[in-house]
């Protein structure tokens, strides 16, 4: 049985629609609330980014669990790690956080954290949703708030590199007018480093706006402009990260976990030798880690289901290639401010700049696409998508991939191509792109 309103990060679209409104927000709480087997002591910590429509879903996550037996805590507006923490540190039943990650300021969403701080599975979604009612919870819900998450975890991030570290270093950072404006740039300036802030000036309305993880290009050129020694992107919630060279070019989340993976490799600290990362990534992730003496796990595309499958395999280092990383033995779930340390203290401990670095990966060339389509039909019912796949595997053989899925959060089908030339990938794409077209309306 699939789920009806979670995607791959929780429950996700514009505010005010069908789904992500007050009643189905408090609906929703209510109903996992209940699934936790909340009682009038069991405390459920809510997080918010700054879109404007958190407030009113805020209340609206409050009275639902509340209704539920649960006592709902607000910790205010902080990164979505921040939460993981918070409540896998705490006697908290749950984590809420209010967020619709790099999505527009028009959109929010919701996503739950067990008391692990662990992202919930498939199969306690799908229980949640069957303990949906159809009726809203009684109103007039009241929460308490907690203050101390934020300073717990920006000491937390602090303490990953030695004090006055980053004395002298001037790093750009973009947190894309969302939830890491008020820690990131704390925690580097803490640690003695010059801070040139972008997308800093959060409004309710401007979250992802231009600036962030999903537009890397304002970040490289002010990295270019005042010869910063790199520069750091969030995503609206902070659960990502993407990193800019010296140079002003732009390393992705498969560059951040190759650089990551290959060092404790070195220094014998990549437990069980795994790195973990989706299919979405490059294979030249798995060369360098071969190379490296090390092995690469792949799972389907989302952040948690890297994190389960390295609950299974006893590794502590994985990702996606969109900038979710998770070092797990510092932070359940992705961190964009722990990934951005931890490659800065790769760095310090090898004397090598950005763009040095990022030699240990070379990517074959990989094109994708993301179409708006206006249906999300079954791809298997889709003939002259499927002919073009098996098409392209066969000419491809072990030279290259594709890969053809819908995203989890968006109406959308994502192209991936990869091969051993640029033209061949070229080709192949433009060929998936016209499959498509002729299958499915996109619009």
């Amino acid at each position: 049985m699939s789920r009806k309103y979670f995607g791959t990060d929780g429950v996700r679209g514009p505010y005010g629609g069908p789904v992500i409104n007050e009643d189905f927000a408090a609906r929703l709480a209510q109903a996992a609330a209940r699934w936790a087997g909340a009682t009038g002591s069991a405390r459920v910590l809510i997080g918010r980014d700054t879109r404007a429509s958190g407030a009113a879903l805020l209340e609206a996550v409050a009275q639902g669990l509340r209704a539920g037996g649960a006592e709902p805590v607000s910790l205010g507006v902080l990164p979505t790690p921040a939460v993981a923490r918070a409540v896998r540190e705490s006697d908290a039943r749950l984590g809420v956080m209010i967020t619709a990650s790099h999505n527009p300021a028009s959109d929010n969403g919701i996503k739950f954290f067990g008391a692990d701080g662990v992202k919930l599975t498939d199969a306690d979604e799908l229980a949640i949703e069957a303990l949906l009612e159809a009726g809203a919870p009684p109103t007039g819900a009241t929460w308490t708030t907690a203050e101390g998450a934020v300073g717990h975890y920006i000491a937390a991030a602090e303490a990953i590199l030695p004090a006055g570290s980053l004395a002298g270093w001037k790093v750009v950072l973009d947190t894309a007018h969302g939830a890491t404006a008020g820690t990131s740039p704390v925690v580097l300036r803490n640690l003695g480093a010059e801070v040139v802030g972008l997308g800093d000036a959060p409004d309710g309305a401007n979250i992802n706006a231009g600036v962030g993880s999903e537009h890397p290009a304002p970040l490289a050129a002010k990295v270019r402009a005042v010869g910063a020694r790199l520069g750091i992107a969030h995503d609206g919630d902070g659960d990502r990260c993407l990193l800019c060279d010296e140079n002003g070019e732009v390393l992705d989340g498969d560059v951040i976990l190759t650089i990551l993976a290959t060092h404790a490799l070195t220094h014998g600290r990549l437990v069980q030798d795994t790195l973990v990362i989706t299919v979405q990534s490059n294979l030249g992730v798995d060369a360098a880690l071969a190379a490296a003496g090390g092995r690469v796990v792949r799972t389907s595309v989302g952040d948690r289901y890297v994190i389960e499958r390295m609950a299974a395999e006893g590794a502590t280092l994985g990702g996606e290639s969109s900038g979710h990383i998770i070092c797990s033995d510092i932070s359940p779930t992705g961190d964009g401010l722990v990934a951005a340390l931890k490659v800065i203290e790769v760095m310090l401990a090898t004397g090598q700049p950005l763009s040095a670095l990022r030699r240990v990966l070379q990517k074959f060339p990989q094109l994708t696409a993301a179409l708006k389509v206006k249906e999300k039909r079954p791809l298997e019912t889709l003939p002259r998508v499927m002919a073009t796949i098996r098409a392209l595997e066969g000419e491809l053989g072990d030279r290259g991939r594709v890969l053809v899925r819908y995203s989890g959060t968006e109406p959308k089908l994502r192209l991936l191509m990869e091969g051993p030339t640029a033209a061949i990938v070229q080709d192949g794409l433009a060929r998936l792109e016209a499959a498509v077209r002729s299958d499915l309306t996109v619009v």
